[in-house]
């Protein structure tokens, strides 16, 4: 999933938000009471949310072989 896709409020959010989001979503899964479309809705909100960490986490890889850290002297 491209960034272009993951929705503003999303791409706003920290890495621990994104995280606490997703787990939330899970728990309202596994209601058994959750409707199909409701559910849909949920999981696809959940896969962008772990675009956006994914994303976070590739960006934070490339600063630090960026920084002085990933050089090699």
């Amino acid at each position: 999933m491209k960034s272009k896709n993951i929705p503003e409020d999303i791409k706003s959010k920290t890495i621990k938000e994104a995280q606490t989001e997703i787990k939330e979503i899970l728990t309202n899964l596994e209601n058994t009471e959750t409707n199909l479309e409701e559910s849909v809705d949920k999981y696809n909100r959940m896969m962008h949310l772990n675009s956006h960490i994914e994303e976070e986490y590739k960006k934070k890889l490339k600063e630090l072989v960026n920084s002085n850290f990933g050089k090699k002297k």
